[in-house]
C-alpha cells in the first residue's frame, strides 16, 4: 500500500505518540501538530495529507476553528477526537463537515479501523480486494473465498459481509447496517438483518464466529488474534 500521510493534531504528546505508533504500524506516514495554529500551518504547507485526526480542546486555536479553516479550502477527511461526548458537540462537528467523531478514551484499534473505513470511502485505499482472517472478498468479481475455497453468497449476504469487513472492530447498530446495506431507513423489527446474519454465519463455517452479536444493539465483525 502506498504510504498515506495522516496529520495528528493533539496538545497531549502522549496521545500523539500512541496514535502515531498504531498508524505507523499499519503503514501510514504520520505528521504531528501540538496545537491548532501549527496544524493549520502544516496542513497548508503539505498538499499530500490524506486525513486529519483533530482534537477539539487545544491551545491557541481549538479544533472547531481548525476544522472551519480547513473546510474553506479542502474536503479532506477529518476525524474529531474529544474528551467530551455530549450530543451537541457531535451535531456541531457534523454540521461543520466532520467525517467521523470519536470520544476519548478510545481503543487505538477502533481508531485505525475508522481511519481505514474513511480512506476507503474516499477512494484513497483500493477496495477491489479485502483480505482478513482467511477471508478474501473480491468486490469486482463478487466472489468470497474462505481459506482458498469459494463460498456461495446471495447478493445481500455478499454486501453484508463486505460492510462488516470494511468496518471491522466497530460496533454497528442494526439501523446503521440496514441503512448502509439495504440503503433505506428501516423502522420495523430487526428480523430482516438477523435472518441474513444467521445465514451468513452458517455459510462461513468457523469464520462465522467473527460476526459477534452485541445484545440489544447489533453486531461487530472482529477477527480473533
Amino acid at each position: 500500500m502506498e504510504s498515506l500521510k495522516i496529520l495528528v493534531v493533539d496538545d497531549e504528546a502522549r496521545m500523539r505518540k500512541l496514535v502515531k505508533d498504531f498508524l505507523t504500524n499499519k503503514g501510514f506516514q504520520v505528521i504531528e501538530a501540538g496545537d491548532g495554529e501549527e496544524a493549520v500551518d502544516i496542513f497548508f504547507a503539505d498538499k499530500d495529507i490524506a486525513l486529519v485526526l483533530l482534537d477539539v480542546m487545544m491551545p491557541k486555536m481549538d479544533g472547531w476553528e481548525v476544522l472551519k479553516t480547513i473546510r474553506k479550502y479542502s474536503q479532506v477527511p477529518v476525524i474529531m477526537l474529544t474528551a467530551r461526548s455530549e450530543e451537541r458537540d457531535e451535531l456541531q462537528g457534523f454540521s461543520l463537515g466532520v467525517d467521523e467523531y470519536i470520544s476519548k478514551p478510545f481503543s487505538p484499534k477502533i481508531l485505525v479501523a475508522r481511519v481505514d473505513a474513511i480512506l476507503r470511502r474516499s477512494n484513497m485505499v483500493s477496495t477491489d480486494t479485502l483480505n482478513v482472517g482467511g477471508i478474501c472478498i473480491d468486490k469486482a468479481a463478487h466472489q468470497v473465498t474462505i481459506d482458498g475455497s469459494e463460498i456461495e453468497l446471495s447478493y445481500k449476504e455478499f454486501e453484508l459481509l463486505t460492510y462488516f469487513v470494511e468496518n471491522q472492530g466497530l460496533a454497528l447498530s442494526r439501523e446503521k447496517i440496514l441503512n448502509n446495506v439495504w440503503n433505506y431507513d428501516y423502522f420495523g423489527d430487526a428480523r430482516t438483518i438477523d435472518t441474513h446474519v444467521k445465514k451468513l454465519r452458517s455459510k462461513m463455517g468457523e469464520k462465522g464466529e467473527y460476526i459477534k452479536t452485541i445484545w440489544g444493539m447489533g453486531y461487530k465483525f472482529e477477527v480473533s488474534d
